[in-house]
């Protein structure tokens, strides 16, 4: 997938999204350290913890997301390795204090064999004792809220129409996003499709263990609260 023009309505998509959370959560369990970023995206996450002092490289499958990444480590005078990679793949990393897959990134992965595969590369890139930190879409958000679409939203400079239906296998979702970018007078119009997948939290649990990881938590919704049948974000903190 050509990821250029939504790389560049990315953050504009994602502004509700609390980072500073995500990234006090990860420091509730470690203060410094080295940290792999996987799906990184444009970089907010890998800045915001860089900037606290931890030592951050970035990555992405999408070289359009990192030449926005590394925009912003430039222009935040950060010196951020970034790596094109897929979180699935890993060979040869190794030696991080922490690994994080933030922003339901994982559920882009549409098998359990992707996502097993993932876990055990990220264990092989941990030090012993190192951590894992990562959040995914609920069933229930999957299943049931992002069924009630269209979403709309109109902006400034930015309007989109977010179509939603059942992808083909269980708990999945497919996107259809049509997009209106200001560009001086007039708006650009482009389209963009993508496709989530998760699974039960149990299954989620299960594969991490079987990956050699001990659970530490599984929490909800940017909040120290277990799931309920309801939440909508669920995250896990598994240890080396």
């Amino acid at each position: 997938m050509n990821y250029g023009r939504f790389a560049a309505v990315y953050d504009d998509l994602m502004e509700d999204i609390p980072y500073e959370e995500y990234v006090e959560w990860i420091a509730e369990t470690m203060r410094s350290g080295s940290v792999l970023d996987l799906a990184c995206g444009t970089g907010v996450l890998s800045e915001l913890m860089a900037e606290l002092g931890y030592e951050v490289t970035a990555s992405d499958l999408s070289a359009d997301m990192l030449t926005v990444a590394q925009k912003r480590f430039k222009e935040s005078e950060l010196d951020i390795p970034v790596l094109q990679l897929s979180m699935d793949n890993l060979e040869g990393l190794e030696g991080f204090d922490a690994v994080t897959i933030a922003i339901d990134s994982l559920n882009y992965l549409a098998t359990e064999a992707q996502v097993t595969k993932t876990f055990d590369q990220v264990y092989a890139a941990l030090k012993p004792g190192g951590y894992f930190f990562f959040d995914v879409h609920s069933v229930f958000k999957v299943d049931e809220i992002f069924m009630n679409s269209p979403f709309v939203y109109d902006g400034e400079d930015l309007a989109y129409m977010w179509h939603t239906e059942k992808g083909s296998s269980p708990h999945s979702v497919i996107h259809d996003l049509t997009f209106f970018v200001r560009e001086g007078w007039m708006f650009e119009r482009f389209e963009e499709t993508h496709e989530q997948r998760t699974f039960s939290v149990e299954s989620y649990k299960r594969w991490l263990a079987e990956a050699g990881f001990t659970v530490e938590s599984v929490t909800a919704d940017f909040t120290a609260d277990a799931p309920s049948d309801e939440s909508e974000r669920i995250f896990f903190r598994a240890k080396k």
